[in-house]
């Protein structure tokens, strides 16, 4: 904290913090008698975040790089090299600083990807040990393909919005409700978890189509309308005031647009080095993800 420029006074406030201090286990059979807290942060403490933050930037200001290359987000590290070899080389950077400090590389979490792959019989290896490949892995919600494609993850914002329409079928499949309100139920619960991250996402047709065929099944199931009764989407949407999902779609692609180009300079995407950077990952790209743990 005194490295990060902390004043002092809240320094010391952390430390008669962490001092002495003692807590129990709850479970459903009672609670355990008191016991040493020596290692790690206060679990549900409002600091703790800020507290994870500040270590995690200290333990990684000898190796971390700009974004895209080093991607950070709490204790899950995102790397991305042009090599194999490059991704190594960053791994053992990664894995001596913070294990110096006490903190380890989680071996069964971290895995890495191929993009554009030319050999596919090379290996990465963590102290000899070889790290798991995948065509695919999940990073902040949203799902990353080798080939570069985004099926999978439309799928499952589609899946996401049944979900979302299950835990409130209740209201949305009310006969007592108007249409109107079932819509801004649906708008307000269902759509989001449907939209999340496709700003962007390079969808295609086919993809689109996905999630344009979705909506209106939910829609129709909201107001109790079936394909015998031959009634057109249009009309479901206008009774409920709800929009198409892919005009949607482009709106939300606008305002990301426009939250980039309101950015400062120096960021990633508006920088000199951007399309750059974008023309190499269209090349040969290596993704590795790794978690720390105390």
């Amino acid at each position: 904290m005194r490295k990060s420029g902390v004043a002092e006074k809240y320094v010391r406030v952390v430390q008669d913090m962490y001092e002495r201090s003692r807590t129990v286990v709850r479970c459903a059979v009672g609670q355990t008698e008191e016991f040493k807290v020596e290692v790690g942060l206060h679990q549900g403490s409002a600091p703790s975040p800020f507290l994870f933050a500040i270590v995690m930037d200290q333990l990684s200001e000898e190796v971390r790089q700009e974004s895209p290359w080093t991607m950070m987000f709490a204790d899950d590290i995102l790397i991305c090299s042009e090599s194999r070899e490059q991704v190594e080389e960053s791994l053992e950077r990664w894995r001596f600083a913070p294990e110096r400090r006490g903190m380890k590389v989680s071996r069964s979490k971290t895995e890495y990807m191929c993009v554009n792959e030319r050999d596919g019989s090379g290996t990465v290896r963590l102290q000899g040990e070889e790290v798991k490949k995948v065509q695919e892995f999940k990073y902040l919600g949203s799902t990353v393909q080798s080939n570069r494609e985004c099926g999978i993850e439309v799928k499952k914002r589609v899946q996401a919005g049944w979900n979302g329409w299950r835990k409130v079928s209740g209201v949305l499949c009310d006969r007592k409700i108007s249409a109107r309100i079932k819509g801004k139920v649906y708008r307000t619960v269902v759509r989001p978890a449907m939209l999340y991250g496709l700003e962007t996402v390079s969808l295609r047709k086919r993809q689109e189509s996905e999630l344009e065929v979705a909506e209106p099944k939910m829609l129709r199931f909201s107001l109790g309308v079936t394909r015998l009764d031959r009634i057109r989407n249009e009309y479901i949407r206008g009774t409920a005031h709800v929009g198409r999902l892919g005009d949607k779609v482009r709106e939300a692609r606008l305002r990301w647009f426009g939250h980039v180009q309101r950015r400062e300079k120096r960021e990633t995407g508006l920088s000199p080095e951007g399309p750059l950077v974008l023309l190499t990952m269209m090349a040969e790209m290596v993704f590795c993800s790794l978690t720390y743990f105390g």
